[in-house]
């Protein structure tokens, strides 16, 4: 569970976004995520999926596992314009790797092309590339090419939208699970619009309309602490789920975290999301 200290700590962050409310985030959970990298290695790293430089992953992958493992994709955030998988000197983001392997998954920790030299739809692209590179590899490392989940946080949940978005036929996965993402609800903010383009144009291209009318298993989270406009988004796509099929899907606000928590703070002591998330695969590859 989350001690009374972290939570006070996230909670007098408050719901600002920006490089020093990340540093005070990372610092918190500072400790604890270098312990899970010393205990948790990168099987593989730096692989190539594509013929950009940012086209690289990492795997990491279950200690003296036997069989194939289900595969989670984590698919970092950054605002389109930035952000990176991690590394062993750089725990941020890839702990969610580290954590899938503790678990007993594989984890695929991904980067991607930005903006502003790469535009909508090139992150989904990126997941899709992804996708097809794990069917053909990710046998040779242990993982079930049959049982991938898609992972995303903020950018990264837009990103594994925008694939479903484009790829909602194909049955290449078994289920998206989406942190403080961004899906058609509110208006583009200035940012936005280097990856998306003009907000005359948004109405094409988000992915509101796929993952309200998708049978594919979803999982839809957002935190305390998140800024208004990523809990509208949350809201508005869990209403729109809800007149469009009658129920929700997998839901969860996580109390006590923040924008930039929400993924971070996997593999520590609090294992409220992580426990939901287990539950969430577990259904779908058990």
């Amino acid at each position: 569970m989350q001690n009374s200290q972290t939570k006070l700590a996230i909670a007098a962050l408050g719901r600002d976004m920006g490089p020093p409310v990340l540093a005070a985030l990372t610092a918190i959970f500072a400790d604890e995520q270098q312990d899970l990298v010393k205990q948790q290695a990168a099987l593989a790293k730096d692989l190539s999926y594509g013929e950009h430089e940012r086209q690289v992953l990492d795997i990491y992958a279950p200690q003296k596992a036997s069989g194939l493992k289900p595969v989670v994709v984590f698919v970092h955030g950054g605002g389109f314009l930035k952000g990176d998988k991690g590394s062993d000197q750089h725990w941020y983001n890839s702990n969610v790797g580290r954590f899938a392997a503790r678990e007993g998954y594989v984890g695929v920790v991904m980067n991607y092309r930005l903006a502003p030299q790469f535009t909508w739809p090139s992150g989904g692209d990126d997941v899709a590339a992804v996708v097809n590179w794990l069917k053909t590899n990710i046998a040779q490392y242990g993982g079930d090419p049959t049982q991938i989940i898609l992972l995303g946080t903020s950018a990264g949940a837009v990103h594994v939208a925008t694939y479903h978005q484009h790829n909602s036929e194909e049955s290449a996965i078994k289920g998206l699970i989406l942190l403080s993402g961004l899906y058609g609800v509110t208006p583009l903010d200035e940012r936005d619009t280097l990856y998306y383009g003009p907000q005359a144009e948004y109405a094409a291209k988000h992915p509101l309309a796929a993952l309200v009318n998708t049978t594919a298993p979803l999982m839809m989270v957002c935190s305390e602490y998140d800024p208004p406009r990523f809990q509208a988004e949350f809201v508005g796509l869990a209403q729109a789920r809800l007149t469009q099929q009658g129920q929700l899907p997998a839901c969860m606000v996580l109390s006590g975290h923040n924008h930039y928590s929400i993924a971070s703070h996997l593999g520590t002591a609090d294992t409220r999301l992580a426990d939901e998330i287990l539950v969430f695969i577990n259904k779908l590859c058990g």
